[in-house]
């Protein structure tokens, strides 16, 4: 599903931990975290606040 990004709470270079909110996005009019699916630190990080993401799109990497 498409959604449009609302919130970025991380940067690239972010030390992040599982479980963590990386990304918020809004997809049919209700708010969705994205959360880290692993302990790492952030890089590649595209998500841009008002930007769109469609359904499978990467957002950034987490590397160990």
């Amino acid at each position: 599903m498409q959604g449009t990004i609302v919130k970025v709470l991380v940067a690239d270079g972010d030390t992040v931990k599982a479980g963590q909110t990386i990304v918020v996005l809004e997809a049919m009019k209700m708010e969705q975290p994205i959360n880290a699916h692993k302990a790492g630190t952030i890089s590649g990080l595209t998500a841009t606040v008002g930007g769109t993401v469609s359904s499978g799109g990467v957002l950034c990497e987490i590397k160990d």
